[in-house]
């Protein structure tokens, strides 16, 4: 099966794969970029650009934290990795990875569409006013993610009634998506709600209001797995840590040797403090959360509401900035690493450019 070109809103790309964002600062300029440039969608995540605005980039050392969402948000942040994006792969499509549960997420969306993204992904929540904090942008593509058809109706429902909009794509993510999911630990080991039992319901709803591409994530990792999804509807596919193991990945070689390193059973769901459980890898840290032994927790970006400024943290034993930062500085002993269910598959480093020609002719 060859592949088709994929058009989302008004922005066309060469080949149906997104990279998934991920952060705190796995997926920034340097591997967005790379993807962009070829051919298929590269995704910055907005997650902790604060710390990007501060570092120098030769490090990852960093000694003062972003305070408050404002700062750990960084408008700055943002513009530089895009800036430094698009000195990569010009005027090829880019995509901005905004989580519902941010602080801040209108201003987020905001700054996103003013600084030049062509699209917006957005999940951690319904993004049901997310048309409303665009507004004025109209060639910015909406993409929500979902992960049922119920949900996909709701937000087309409250977007045609309140916006006149309707979804430029959706994202479905199954249960075997790295970090944060949209199910219950019970529901991501049930199969009724594994991803190829949700493509269908999810394509058949889309059809009611005029139909758009639907795109796969979780657990999508090579040519097959790509050509399975499109035969079961889809219309292209996210993937987020096939990417991570490459040159051009944001994160610290420190980081990827952890997934490189990892075996299958060192994968599991974990309690987070966004109150959905989220997947990573077994290591210290959470052997320490564990015991009750974790670092200490003190609120000082305020990053997500859900945590209520530290509340949750508190209650599951880490602060998921605080340990996503020491995660993409490659702190072995207090980092969350976060991966898909194939994690343990990564077993070398490659460029995106190998990586692409992989999925789009197979191995």
């Amino acid at each position: 099966m060859s592949f088709k070109p994929l058009t989302i809103g008004k922005h066309t790309i060469k080949y149906p794969i997104f990279q998934g964002g991920m952060g705190l600062g796995i997926s920034w300029d340097r591997l967005a970029s790379a993807v962009s440039l070829n051919g298929g969608l590269g995704i910055i995540s907005s997650v902790g650009t604060g710390y990007y605005e501060n570092l120098s980039h030769i490090s990852k050392e960093f000694n003062s934290k972003p305070y408050g969402s404002n700062n750990f948000y960084s408008r700055n942040g943002l513009k530089a990795i895009i800036d430094n994006a698009r000195k990569v792969c010009g005027n090829a499509p880019l995509g901005c990875n905004i989580l519902c549960a941010s602080n801040d997420y209108a201003r987020i969306a905001r700054d996103a569409c003013e600084l030049g993204f062509n699209v917006i992904i957005s999940g951690a929540g319904l993004p049901t006013n997310l048309p409303e904090f665009t507004m004025g942008f109209e060639d910015v593509a909406l993409v929500p993610i979902i992960s049922s058809a119920k949900a996909l109706k709701i937000i087309c429902k409250r977007w045609q009634a309140r916006y006149n909009r309707l979804p430029d794509a959706v994202v479905l993510e199954g249960p075997k998506s790295g970090g944060h999911q949209g199910f219950t630990y019970e529901q991501c080991l049930d199969i009724n709600y594994q991803l190829e039992n949700l493509i269908k319901p999810v394509v058949e709803e889309a059809k009611n209001w005029g139909s758009f591409p639907i795109i796969v994530a979780g657990g999508i990792w090579d040519k097959k797995d790509i050509e399975n999804a499109l035969n079961l509807g889809a219309s292209g596919v996210q993937m987020g840590t096939r990417f991570i193991g490459t040159f051009e990945c944001d994160a610290s070689d420190d980081f990827k040797q952890v997934l490189i390193n990892c075996k299958k059973e060192d994968i599991e769901l974990i309690k987070s403090p966004v109150g959905y459980p989220a997947r990573g890898i077994r290591t210290n840290l959470l052997n320490l959360v564990d015991k009750r032994m974790g670092p200490k927790i003190n609120c000082v970006s305020n990053c997500v509401a859900p945590c209520g400024r530290g509340k949750e943290a508190t209650k599951v034993g880490y602060c998921i900035a605080d340990r996503l930062y020491d995660a993409y500085a490659g702190k072995k002993e207090t980092g969350l690493f976060f991966t898909g269910a194939n994690g343990y598959r990564l077993k070398e480093l490659i460029s995106v450019k190998e990586l692409m020609d992989k999925l789009v002719n197979g191995e």
